[in-house]
């Protein structure tokens, strides 16, 4: 099973050619690419699917998704806080 989570986008960059974010997923912030999802600025919400956005939700589906893994006892989305090497 695969599982895209989604993550706000804080802050945009150039990447030896390649457009990625920081995205914040609950205060774990990770680097992602948004190659599949040009489109996407500081403040939208993006599904994220090993590191890569492939979609772009809006800020009430991101709440309702993280209402559901709260549920599911998933407070936390990542082990540790420490970010993807650039």
């Amino acid at each position: 099973m695969c599982l895209a989570v989604p993550g706000e986008v804080i802050e945009l960059a150039d990447r030896h050619g390649l457009r990625y974010a920081r995205v914040s997923f609950g205060g774990v912030v990770r680097e992602v690419c948004l190659e599949y999802q040009p489109e996407a600025r500081v403040g939208d919400f993006v599904l994220v699917h090993v590191g890569f956005a492939i979609a772009t939700v809006d800020r009430e589906e991101a709440e309702r998704t993280f209402a559901l893994l709260a549920e599911l006892g998933a407070d936390e989305l990542a082990d540790d806080t420490e970010e993807a090497p650039s």
